[in-house]
């Protein structure tokens, strides 16, 4: 017997079966997928097509008075609406009375939101170290706040200021060496606007408690505990674990109550009787007059398109903060 006859062959393994062909993704199968992007189109396009009925029409019409000489006499059909190209955004911008109220309206708003979302941030972690009836009572009660009308809330705040039969005045009077009994508190701009003040952070702190609320939850415990355990403290464990996780939703409400608050309207307009004197005009209450008490229509739609386009210009900020956001994610 050779030696060729008493060596093993050597096994040769099975050749390797390929590997699946894998499914296209990105752009590819975007590509092979007839009328994919199309589906979301057609789901939006009801709410599209409220929203350009509901709004389209009054924009459109608040733009075009903007550029119109529009009174009484064009109102009541006497007398065709003249177009004056800027004339109405020349003889607002050159009106140092309205640059006046862009200012207060611009410190009341920033006032509101600054005291709304550190009040509103508080107490949501207060929230978080109650007990559980503790937190369900103050939750009802939050709700039932925000759920009032707001014409409500404003007579409310209007009875409790009252220089002669408020509640405030005599709760205050109270202390020693404090007289306020008949103390009309909106008899100068600043103090009135403060009630105001007072009055738009009430009804907005439930919703931004509620929200933040929310997304205290979705905090980790353990990285809060490993924060405590580096020697962080309640502060520490705030700004470095807590504030960055809660970053959207504080940039989300923050751009909303700036919305809202550049918004003020009936709480203004029914705490002052409506008639706002000019210390408590806003831009809201100042295009008001403009229109419906000057009658220039033409100068009220430009002050309320100049309103739009600032507003545009914090959503435009709030766009860009959240595709930051959702880079770094």
């Amino acid at each position: 017997m050779s030696a060729a006859d008493t060596t093993t062959p050597a096994t040769v393994p099975p050749p390797r079966a390929a590997p699946p062909p894998r499914a296209p993704t990105g752009r590819a199968s975007r590509a092979r997928t007839p009328g994919a992007g199309a589906v979301p189109w057609a789901l939006l396009t009801p709410c599209l097509l409220i929203l350009a009925l509901v709004m389209g029409y009054p924009l459109v019409r608040l733009v075009t008075l903007s550029f119109q000489r529009f009174g009484q006499s064009q109102l009541w059909g006497f007398q065709p609406a003249e177009s004056v190209g800027f004339a109405n955004f020349s003889a607002v911008l050159g009106d140092g009375e309205f640059w006046a109220v862009v200012l207060r309206t611009i410190v009341f708003a920033a006032g509101s939101v600054i005291f709304t979302m550190v009040i509103g941030m508080l107490v949501a972690l207060l929230l978080q170290r109650v007990s559980g009836w503790m937190k369900t009572l103050v939750n009802i009660v939050l709700v039932a706040s925000w759920g009032m009308p707001v014409i409500v809330a404003t007579t409310v705040f209007k009875w409790l200021f009252d220089s002669d039969y408020g509640v405030l005045n005599a709760l205050l009077s109270k202390l020693p060496g404090v007289d306020l009994i008949g103390h009309n508190w909106f008899a100068s701009g600043p103090q009135g606007l403060a009630v105001i003040m007072l009055l738009v952070v009430w009804g907005a702190v439930p919703f931004v408690v509620i929200t933040l609320g929310a997304g205290l939850t979705q905090v980790p415990k353990e990285l809060e505990e490993a924060a405590r355990l580096d020697g962080a403290g309640a502060w520490g464990v705030f700004r470095h674990v807590t504030l960055p996780i809660l970053k959207p939703i504080v940039v989300m409400l923050t751009t909303l109550s700036v919305i809202w608050d550049m918004g003020v309207f009936p709480q203004v307009f029914v705490m002052r009787g409506g008639h706002p004197e000019a210390e408590f005009q806003l831009l809201t209450t100042y295009s008001y007059d403009k229109a419906f008490v000057v009658n220039d229509y033409g100068q009220g739609s430009a002050i309320a398109l100049i309103t739009v386009v600032l507003l545009l210009g914090v959503v435009t900020v709030y766009m860009r903060q959240m595709l930051k956001i959702g880079e770094v994610e």
